[in-house]
């Protein structure tokens, strides 16, 4: 049986009573409504997953009805039914959203099975959705710290551009991110986007993976190949540690990026590819320019939008939203119930330097969500080199529980630090307001003025 709900709109009783025995007979739940007031009513209440609505009704008719329904729910299938079917109406209903149109009185194998398609596709159309929005959390830039703002302000400016960007940054540090999210808020983001990891190319290989290449134009070329400028055609090609590239497949490169034309490896046809070029490095490209590994001319043609992408190390008070956010993402991915950190082992995340960045942090805490089987990481869970390997001294310290084998006094040190750090930046936030504050970081007022007075944290006047 399906548990999917149809909601029949219809002022004759004969017409509705048809079509809801038709409707429960295949299996779905029925809720009728005589009126399109009375149908509106009903949509909020039943939460159906596809309307029937007759069109020739008194007071509200069902192009009205049609418009308030895609005004309350713009993504569920209506099907418009009338007695006075015309060219004209069913054009006006179809440019309004409605899902289909079916002329009184209906073919009810028809009618069926256009209910079914209408339910399936817009299981699909929400299931997308949800898939969508599962990846863009995935690729979601996470931080509050000034430098993360100032980066996804820059973001905001940029995004909706056709400028070309070059993002900079150390290893880890989440170029791909920033491209992604720069991609999502431009004019082409319902085109594709297309990455190239230019340092896991071999050089032999590259040309033909950005360019593509003919069949037969080298040993294993057995059939034509479309390279990424081609596939990124009316959407984004991002290269990624593009200064790993040879200096001859840059001089292709910049050629195509200036005429956006080129031909495949081994063909005479000239193809056209309409892209923006996003590109990313964690070397220093003004020193490659200097060793003569880098184009100069190349750089001046992609430096259009230059972006940093900071380290870690340098927005440590960021780290506990990234731990919380990648306990998530790896206990839905494991199926297991979200775990958390406590206060201690997550103090020694917040104190390690992180020469990873990101992407240190993102496998670590997918280890852990892997390998400790309790719902809490606590400070003994944590691996090296956060926590540094103990001595059999230390060791004998843990059992006999006189100082666990760490040096408390620095973790108090950072913990407090993070904590005066994290209180005074969000009570900036909220400009003073002990209460707001305290409601957006979950705590009570009256134990966040405790937390203040005991930080020696000085509130503005």
């Amino acid at each position: 049986m399906s548990n999917e709900t149809v909601l029949i709109v219809d002022d004759e009783e004969n017409v509705l009573n048809t079509l809801a025995g038709v409707m429960r007979d295949e299996g779905y739940d029925v809720v009728t409504a005589s009126s399109g007031r009375q149908g509106i009513e009903l949509l909020h209440e039943t939460q159906p997953s596809i309307v029937l609505l007759d069109i020739a009704m008194p007071e509200m008719d069902g192009i009205e009805t049609l418009g308030r329904i895609r005004e309350i729910r713009p993504e569920i299938p209506v099907i418009m039914i009338t007695g006075h079917g015309t060219i004209e109406t069913a054009v006006k209903t179809t440019k309004m959203g409605a899902y289909d149109f079916i002329v009184k009185p209906p073919e009810l194998q028809h009618l069926t099975l256009v209910v079914k398609h209408g339910i399936e596709e817009s299981r699909l159309r929400e299931e997308n959705a949800t898939l969508k929005r599962s990846i863009e959390r995935r690729f979601e830039i996470v931080g509050e710290s000034e430098r993360v703002k100032a980066l996804k302000h820059q973001i905001s400016l940029a995004g909706p551009t056709n400028g070309w960007v070059l993002i900079h940054g150390e290893s880890g540090t989440g170029k791909e991110l920033v491209a992604r999210a720069i991609h999502r808020s431009s004019k082409r983001s319902s085109g594709p986007f297309v990455e190239v990891n230019c340092a896991a190319i071999p050089q032999e290989l590259i040309e033909s993976e950005l360019f593509g290449h003919e069949k037969g134009s080298f040993t294993g070329a057995t059939g034509m190949k479309r390279g990424k400028f081609e596939l990124a055609h009316n959407g984004t090609i991002f290269l990624d540690e593009i200064a790993d590239m040879s200096m001859a497949t840059q001089a292709k490169v910049l050629r195509v990026l200036e005429g956006q034309e080129f031909q495949r490896v081994g063909g005479m046809k000239t193809l056209r590819a309409d892209v923006r070029v996003l590109a990313a490095s964690n070397k220093d490209l003004a020193e490659e320019i200097k060793k003569g590994t880098f184009r100069d001319d190349l750089y001046y043609r992609l430096n259009v939008i230059p972006l940093e992408v900071p380290p870690l190390r340098k927005r440590p008070e960021d780290i506990p939203l990234l731990v919380r956010h990648f306990l998530r993402e790896f206990s839905t991915e494991y199926g297991q119930k979200p775990k958390t950190i406590d206060d201690e082992a997550l103090a020694l995340f917040v104190r390690y330097q992180w020469p990873g960045n990101i992407r240190e942090l993102r496998n670590i805490i997918e280890r852990l969500i892997i390998m400790v089987p309790g719902q809490v990481l606590r400070l003994q869970d944590v691996p090296p080199p956060l926590a540094a390997p103990r001595s059999e001294g230390q060791h004998a310290a843990v059992q006999s529980g006189s100082r666990n084998g760490y040096d408390q006094t620095l973790l108090k040190e950072a913990r407090a630090g993070f904590e005066r750090e994290f209180i005074t930046r969000k009570l900036k936030d909220f400009g003073g307001n002990v209460s707001r504050t305290a409601d957006a970081i979950g705590v009570e007022r009256s134990n966040l003025h405790r937390k203040i007075k005991a930080l020696g944290i000085e509130l503005e006047d």
